[in-house]
């Protein structure tokens, strides 16, 4: 499911226009997106949460090359499902 199918599915069963739901949506997205650039987390009970998560530095290797690089510590985006959330899907 895409983004536009989400916004139609929620227009047609709230009566709200397909438009203002597509606003909010994005609303939405950069909410979360601007929460976790500064390190905070966001909860939605029953859904689940988006979380910042810290990947230490580490030495990788590239193959091709037969060199050794260093990967710097830094953070990354993940989703955390909430155990109702689970549950459901596993039905």
């Amino acid at each position: 499911m895409i983004k536009a199918e989400i916004a139609s599915e929620i227009a047609k069963t709230t009566g709200i226009d397909k438009a203002t739901v597509v606003t909010v949506i994005e609303q939405f997205m950069t909410v979360v997106k601007d929460s976790l650039a500064h390190g905070e987390n966001v909860y939605l009970r029953g859904f689940g949460s988006f979380i910042v998560k810290r990947r230490a530095e580490k030495t990788a290797r590239n193959i091709s090359k037969n060199t050794t690089i260093v990967i710097p510590a830094h953070n990354i985006p993940a989703f955390k499902p909430a155990k109702v959330f689970l549950e459901e899907v596993a039905k």
